[in-house]
């Protein structure tokens, strides 16, 4: 199917230093370690990673529902990527989902099945799956 290419730089030492990356469609930023262990300006790889789990969650719900002849009109979903010290080093902990959707002829405890369902088969999820701890509240609007 499809393969989508980024590239990053990074110049300089591990505090010090500062870099940019760039996706094949054009989306560039900078990051630096302030911006990705602290709060200074700039994005990161937790801040891409949730973008990926939001977008992809999102596209698999609307999947699983139209399937379930309950389509959505709108699906928000907000991700929150965890970085935490592990030993000596660095992990992604956790990714927190935050889904509100609007769904017209679906009860709350069907959409929260779908949702859970969706949890564990959309493709982003599955990479994660094992290695990062999901969490998810699923509400309808």
């Amino acid at each position: 199917m499809a393969t989508r290419e980024a590239k990053a730089v990074w110049e300089g030492g591990l505090k010090s230093g500062s870099g940019f990356f760039e996706g094949q469609t054009g989306l560039k930023a900078s990051y630096s370690f302030r911006s990705r262990f602290e709060d200074g300006p700039g994005s990161n790889p937790e801040e891409l990673l949730a973008a990926a789990e939001a977008a992809c969650f999102s596209m698999a719900l609307a999947l699983g529902l139209e399937r379930a002849g309950t389509p959505a009109t709108r699906i928000e979903t907000r991700a929150a990527c965890t970085i935490d010290r592990v030993g000596e080093g660095f992990k992604i902990t956790t990714m927190r989902l935050t889904v509100r959707a609007a769904v017209p002829k679906i009860d709350s405890a069907t959409f929260k099945r779908a949702a859970e369902q969706t949890k564990t088969g959309c493709p982003v999820s599955g990479a994660l799956k094992g290695n990062v701890e999901l969490t998810l509240d699923a509400e309808l609007t």
